[in-house]
C-alpha cells in the first residue's frame, strides 16, 4: 500500500523519486531526475524545476497565514510557488506560495522563505535563515546561519551576510497608527558584506562594495566602498582594494 498521497493532477518527471508519506497536491508539476524525501508536501499548483533535491520534512507552496493585527501580512491570490532546476531545498524548510527560486540555490535545513519573495541564481540561504515577505534577492548572494532579512527588503546580486546578522523594518516597534506609512526595509547594493551578529535599522541602504563590521549597529546609511563598525556604526576607514568586488575576476 502507498503510504504517499499523489493528486491525479500533479505531473512527476522521469526518473523522479519520492519517500514515504509525502503528499503532492492539485496541479504539482515536479521535473526530471529529481529526489525528494520522506514526508514531502508540495502544495497546489507548486512547480519545481529539473534535477532539484528536495530533503525530509520540506514543505513547499505554503499559503501565508494572516493573524487579525498583522502589518504587513495581507489577503491577496498570491501565484504558484516556483522552483528551478538544480536546487537544492533542506530539511525542515518552508517554502511559501507567492515565492519564486532561480536556479541552482541552496536552502538550508531549518530555513523559511515567505510569500511574494524572489531568490536569484547560485544564491545560498543558510540554515535557519529567515526571509520575510515582499523581499528581493539578488544572484550570487550569500546569506549565512540564522541571517533574519525583514520584510520590503531588497539585496542585489553578491551580496554577503555573515551568521546572526538581523534587520528592521518598523521604527515604531509596532505602535501607532503611523507606522503603517513608514514600513520600510533594507537595501544592499551589489557587492555589500556585512559581518556578524551585526543590526541594520529600517530604510537604510548599504551601498556598494560596503563593509559593515561584525556587531556594528547601523542608523545611517553606509557608504560605497567604506567600512562601517561600531555603536552607532561610523565610518572606519576605505575597503582595501584589493577585496572589491571588480578585483574578484568573478562572472556576473
Amino acid at each position: 500500500m502507498s503510504t504517499t498521497v499523489i493528486s491525479p493532477s500533479t505531473s512527476i518527471g522521469t526518473e523522479t523519486h519520492y519517500g514515504e508519506f509525502c503528499f503532492f497536491g492539485k496541479n504539482v508539476k515536479i521535473g526530471c531526475s529529481c529526489k525528494v524525501g520522506h514526508r514531502v508536501i508540495i502544495h497546489e499548483d507548486t512547480v519545481i524545476g529539473d534535477n532539484v533535491r528536495i530533503d525530509d520534512g520540506a514543505v513547499i507552496g505554503k499559503r501565508p497565514m494572516e493573524a487579525a493585527n498583522t502589518a504587513v501580512t495581507r489577503q491577496q491570490e498570491l501565484p504558484s510557488a516556483v522552483i528551478g532546476s538544480g536546487c537544492i531545498i533542506g530539511t525542515n524548510v518552508v517554502i511559501y506560495r507567492g515565492c519564486e527560486v532561480g536556479e541552482t540555490v541552496l536552502i538550508a535545513d531549518l530555513a523559511s522563505v515567505r510569500e511574494n519573495v524572489t531568490v536569484g541564481d547560485f544564491t545560498i540561504v543558510g540554515r535557519g535563515v529567515t526571509i520575510e515577505n515582499f523581499c528581493k534577492i539578488g544572484r550570487y548572494v550569500k546569506l549565512e546561519t540564522n541571517v533574519y532579512i525583514t520584510a520590503y527588503s531588497e539585496l542585489e546580486d553578491r551580496v554577503f551576510v555573515a551568521p546572526g546578522v538581523v534587520t528592521s523594518n518598523d521604527n515604531f516597534i509596532g505602535r501607532t497608527e503611523e507606522r503603517f506609512k513608514h514600513f520600510k526595509g533594507v537595501t544592499m547594493k551589489r557587492g555589500a558584506r556585512v559581518g556578524v551578529n551585526a543590526t541594520i535599522l529600517p530604510g537604510l541602504v548599504i551601498n556598494e562594495d560596503a563593509l559593515v563590521a561584525a556587531g556594528a549597529l547601523v542608523t545611517t546609511d553606509a557608504p560605497a566602498r567604506k567600512i562601517v563598525a561600531g555603536v552607532p556604526a561610523k565610518v572606519f576607514r576605505d575597503v582595501p582594494d584589493e577585496q572589491l568586488l571588480k578585483n574578484q575576476g568573478w562572472e556576473d
